[in-house]
């Protein structure tokens, strides 16, 4: 039987578009930005946002593209198999399901650390605190995602709304109160050269913020219209979240002083006590977290639909193609990522995590992407093809060589990433015969 025949198409274009924008705008942004000023050093650091605008875009239409014509759960999955055929497919696909298995928990992990960070704003915590705090909120998210899809459709509507409402109040506050002038804050120095190595480092961040706009693929066989909506979803993400991330850099930027900026742990927190006082501060910090928790809603629900869909391929553990029997999803799947994101969330740092989220996924859910599109076109031509990317091949040249380049901006992390694919490519060789008696 196929996904789509077990899996309901119940996810609209707006509650598409509400899954892919909170799973972007999660706790990174508000923790990355102050990172990214005192990496660049300057009011350079926009660029860094723009440049990961352009990459997300960019990117995206290779997703629209691949999502469009193979919408099933799963994503990166049928796309990697669909495209590299027999043997070599089987193994790319696998290799996806791999390092999702590993840097799916990772993300997770990320935003709950994020979470109980940003909470000792509100209270201070110690460190076994914060990991409790951080653990519960795994916990809870499990909890709320074990449901009907169509439940989740609405639960990700309400939740987008407290994005929104946040960002859009951030944005307008910042620009009705301003008081320094963009133009007026400090250069980095840097010589040319050295302002791009430096500009690609902190793009490894902000890339990280970005992240998400492809959900939606991952839940393709629950898509409403997916040909139509999947690529919508996608460009309506990016769009909308480009224009938030930067309006509020400037908007922020242009009330706190920017060492206080580039130097805050609660960068929102101290910008809304800035303009409004202390009791706003903490409304604000409230939304914050809001905000994290809807990231980590939308995170854990696409990717727990990737073991499941090698699984009913036949590429992995069979026990991950189950089905709750009444609630109709893959609550082996569910529960196998969120209780490893929840013993990350107890074991690592935020800091580490965010390089190693982005080297472990670029070799393979990016570039070797990217090449599918050429060897899907070479295979099928574009007739049969949904939705195509503008100026093909460009879009495809330029993103891999953007991925190629933020590979190597992750610096020695870029080896985790390496050592990951070749322990992915021994266990399908090795012990494939697990999942496949």
């Amino acid at each position: 039987m196929s996904i789509q025949q077990n899996l309901s198409r119940k996810i609209s274009l707006l509650q598409a578009s509400s899954i892919n924008m909170i799973d972007m705008v999660g706790i990174g942004p508000f923790v990355v930005m102050p990172m990214v000023m005192q990496m660049v050093g300057g009011r350079e650091f926009i660029w860094a946002w723009v440049f990961g605008a352009m990459t997300a875009f960019i990117d995206g239409m290779i997703w629209s593209e691949l999502g469009a014509a193979f919408p099933l759960a799963g994503g990166s999955y049928h796309f990697l198999k669909e495209a590299y055929g027999g043997k070599t497919g089987k193994l790319m696909s696998f290799l996806f399901v791999w390092q999702t298995c590993l840097q799916a928990p990772l993300v997770i992990a990320s935003g709950a650390i994020g979470f109980s960070q940003y909470f000792c704003y509100l209270h201070p915590l110690n460190i076994w605190e914060g990991k409790i705090l951080s653990g519960l909120i795994v916990l809870l998210i499990i909890v709320l995602l074990y449901r009907r899809i169509e439940t989740i459709g609405k639960i990700s509507v309400l939740l987008w709304s407290g994005v929104i409402i946040t960002i859009i109040w951030i944005i307008a506050s910042g620009f009705t109160h301003r008081q320094i002038a963009f133009d007026t804050l400090p250069a980095s120095g840097f010589s040319n050269l050295v302002i791009v190595a430096v500009l690609g480092q902190a793009s490894v961040k902000t890339v990280y913020s970005y992240l998400g706009y492809y959900n939606v693929c991952h839940l393709g066989g629950e898509i409403k219209n997916p040909q139509t909506n999947i690529p919508r979803s996608i460009f309506i993400s990016i769009f909308g979240v480009a224009l938030l991330y930067i309006c509020m850099n400037l908007s922020i930027t242009g009330v706190l002083p920017w060492k206080d900026a580039a130097n805050s742990n609660f960068i929102v927190s101290s910008f809304v006590e800035r303009i409004y006082g202390e009791k706003a501060a903490i409304v604000a910090t409230l939304l914050v977290l809001w905000i994290a928790f809807a990231s980590l809603f939308a995170v854990l629900l696409g990717y727990s639909r990737v073991p499941y869909a090698a699984a009913v391929d036949g590429n992995f553990f069979p026990e991950f193609a189950k089905l709750h029997p009444k609630k109709n999803f893959p609550y082996v799947s569910l529960l196998f990522i969120g209780g490893l994101g929840f013993v990350f969330s107890l074991l690592f740092k935020l800091h580490a995590v965010i390089s190693a989220i982005l080297a472990m996924r670029i070799l393979v859910q990016f570039i070797a992407q990217a090449w599918a599109v050429v060897r899907l076109r070479q295979k099928r031509g574009k007739g049969w093809l949904y939705y195509r990317m503008w100026f093909y091949p460009l879009p495809v040249i330029i993103s891999i060589l953007t991925w190629l380049f933020l590979f190597y901006s992750t610096g020695y992390v870029a080896w985790l990433g390496v050592l990951l694919i070749i322990a992915g490519v021994i266990s399908f060789y090795g012990f494939r015969g697990l999942w496949t008696k």
